[in-house]
């Protein structure tokens, strides 16, 4: 029910975090499972948020083991499906529990259900492929071992930035990895190694490839030309937009950057506490408003002060 409630959220504020969308296969957001989502991971937890957002389904995430390690934190992520996956650095004795996941990973498959993993196996700013962990390729070959019909779907998320909302995404899908691909049944290293090796070849075409001090190439790679006419509609709203939202923006700024030490992680914090602060401050000057009014329209705010937040990203600065 949360997961279903929070999802329906996510798709309305996604147009007004990100101003523009790219994806080269659309259709494939209504595939169904067994599958599972071999994505990269540049931008923490905003990766998933995207991929669980525009899925039809319902999407299972792995996440780092350490953010499990508050009870609390470990309940609200596994409400959000959310299942932790250990490396060696955050404990042998967790290795355990990575059997676990993966067991539970299995039983969703055969229920065809959709998992997303990060295959790079950590999060890092940059606009690059990083050296792919053996995670992805172990829970597929198990799975198929266990007579899973399971499709792996190469995915690749780039952004123009990683620091400023109102980003321009490009999301591509490969091409669909199965059992058919891989020699699954040879040693498990060899398997573990082709399976790797072809999920690479997948993921480099479409992975950008661009030097974070290259203007130029973000600029040709990201920037999205807009139109006269839309800019002249759009100006009052986009000026309305940004004098409103600009408290509830530093203010979430200044939360994140207090209360959560992690460098990386600029998106996650902002739209956590965006979404926990946004839907007060529609409420909030809306019945403000009334009380000072009087007027029922008062709460047409709802609706057009997130307008005005669309406009204002529409017409912002691009890139960094």
């Amino acid at each position: 029910m949360l997961y279903s409630f929070v999802k329906i959220i996510a798709r309305l504020a996604l147009p007004i975090y990100c101003r523009d969308l790219t994806i080269n296969k659309k259709e494939l957001l209504k595939h169904k499972g067994p599958l599972l989502l071999a994505v990269n991971h540049p931008n923490s937890f905003l990766d998933a948020i995207i991929l669980c957002t525009l899925f039809d389904g319902t999407v299972y995430s792995l996440a780092r083991g350490d953010a499990f390690k508050n009870k609390m934190a470990a309940k609200i992520l596994t409400l959000f499906k959310m299942f932790p996956v250990y490396r060696v650095s955050e404990g042998v004795e967790n290795m355990e529990e990575n059997y676990k996941t993966f067991d539970l990973c299995k039983d969703i498959f055969k229920q065809n259900g959709i998992v997303l993993i990060f295959s790079e196996g950590r999060c890092i700013n940059e606009w690059h492929l990083r050296p792919l962990k053996k995670g992805t390729a172990r829970l597929a070959i198990s799975s198929w071992e266990d007579g899973i019909d399971l499709k792996v779907l190469p995915v690749a998320i780039n952004y123009s930035s990683f620091k400023k909302f109102g980003k321009n995404i490009k999301l591509f899908f490969g091409d669909v990895i199965s059992k058919e691909d891989i020699h699954y049944k040879d040693t498990h290293g060899n398997a573990v190694r082709q399976f790797n090796e072809t999920l690479k070849v997948q993921l480099n075409k479409y992975v950008f490839e661009i030097d974070d001090n290259d203007k130029t190439a973000l600029h040709q790679t990201f920037y999205v030309r807009q139109g006269l006419i839309k800019r002249i509609l759009l100006f009052v709203p986009a000026l309305t937009g940004l004098l409103a939202h600009a408290p509830i923006f530093y203010l979430a700024k200044w939360l994140g950057n207090s209360l959560v030490k992690a460098d990386g992680h600029d998106d996650s914090k902002m739209i956590g506490f965006l979404f926990i602060l946004y839907p007060l401050f529609l409420l909030l000057l809306s019945v403000a408003v009334f009380l000072y009014t009087g007027s029922w329209l008062s709460f047409f705010l709802i609706p057009v002060l997130p307008f005005t937040a669309w406009s204002y990203v529409q017409l912002k600065k691009q890139l960094d």
